[in-house]
């Protein structure tokens, strides 16, 4: 049963909470432990090793919440702290914020609002602690390829999305039973959609491996954040800080809004996707997005952010360098301008089709020569609302 830690001086907010909450507490969906103050929080976290959430005012006396804040990040707990503080507060909501508190909520408390913060942080606690789950199984199945290989396989999303307003549909062959490319896509708040393409380094188990591992941690990490850039150097630092083994993924992350088309993304040193107009018109210079580095090699990385608004007809077709350098008998790659001639064959097919096309002219290319590297594409076209 997840537990949650409120601190605050309010006398009254403990009995609101148990009265708001009652059916929930009953029900075991969560238990609430209280104290007045930081010191008496620090001390209740000694007594309950078990604490998920910790939602503390700031201002206190004796020990305020920025105060408890810094403290907590001492402790080596996997707990999240959200913030309650004044309306307009941005000084303290900022500093909260930077000291790594993972959301806030404002007084007067809007209980409705409170509900859904305590939901998605709950949320996003359980989909880490999952990925430390899925890292640890991994680990302990290296050498069962076999095994792997479905594990890897039941993870990436196959049930598409049913929404008259766009069309999802992927392709994946590893070259080995296991590979390191993956692509995944999953409902964020407010109707969005999160699409991802990316491409770890190497092959086999240790490639599915940290695949495993930075799919599981991108997908916590969108759950608390909104912004594509902010969440790609999130990820970045929290695979540095479990890379033993020097690896890294290129990534591209797009968040996109159905309801008018417009594509959010933040890159990582990842191929650009290509733009499908609705005319047939390949145009790979409208996705403008920086490079970027690599995730898990470098900390302090910005990625910034670009946007593009698709129109009723257009296709995005993301995927991995499998697709372009992929060689015939001769070691002659496909290359980016061939694919964006096969693509310009697909005016108004659907996205399986898009996918279904490239993948044919890949393995006509390829001919008898053995595969060398995964081959993954994704295809996002946009249906109009």
């Amino acid at each position: 049963m997840p537990k949650i830690l409120v601190v605050d001086d309010e006398p009254d907010l403990e009995l609101l909470l148990r009265q708001k909450f009652r059916r929930r507490i009953r029900s075991g969906e969560f238990e609430l432990v209280f104290a007045q103050n930081g010191v008496e929080a620090l001390d209740q976290l000694g007594h309950h090793g078990d604490v998920d959430v910790v939602l503390s005012d700031i201002n206190m006396p004796e020990m305020d919440g920025l105060t408890l804040l810094a403290q907590l990040g001492e402790l080596d707990r996997d707990l999240r702290a959200v913030m309650v503080t004044a309306y307009g507060d941005m000084k303290n909501i900022r500093t909260a914020m930077n000291r790594g508190a993972f959301d806030f909520v404002t007084k007067p408390i809007d209980f409705g609002d409170l509900e859904t913060t305590i939901a998605k942080t709950l949320e996003h606690l359980a989909v880490m602690r999952a990925a430390l789950r899925d890292r640890d199984a991994l680990v302990a199945l290296r050498q069962e390829l076999g095994v792997a290989a479905r594990m890897q396989e039941s993870i990436l999303p196959t049930n598409y999305p049913s929404d008259p307003r766009y069309e999802l549909h992927a392709w994946m062959t590893p070259a080995r039973e296991v590979g390191g490319d993956f692509y995944d896509f999953f409902r964020l708040e407010e109707d969005h959609m999160a699409i991802v393409m990316a491409d770890v380094s190497g092959k086999g188990v240790p490639a599915a491996f940290f695949m495993m591992v930075s799919r599981t941690l991108l997908k916590g990490t969108a759950i608390g954040e909104a912004d594509p850039s902010v969440c790609l150097e999130e990820v970045n630092q929290l695979l540095i800080n479990e890379n033993e083994e020097s690896m890294f993924v290129t990534l591209f992350y797009t968040k996109f809004n159905p309801a008018n088309g417009q594509a959010t993304f933040a890159n990582a040193g990842h191929n650009l996707p290509f733009l499908i107009k609705a005319s047939g018109e390949v145009e790979v210079e409208q996705i403008v997005a920086d490079p970027g580095l690599v995730l898990g090699i470098m900390s302090g990385v910005d990625f910034p952010r670009g946007s593009i608004t698709l129109e009723p007809g257009d296709a995005v077709f993301f995927y991995t360098d499998g697709v372009t350098e992929a060689m015939n008998e001769d070691g002659v790659e496909l290359g980016e301008k061939e694919l964006a001639e096969v693509l310009s064959e697909c005016r108004g097919s659907s996205a399986e089709d898009i996918n279904r096309h490239v993948i044919r002219a890949v393995q006509e290319h390829a001919g008898e020569a053995d595969q060398s590297d995964d081959i993954t594409c994704l295809t996002l076209r946009y249906l109009g609302t």
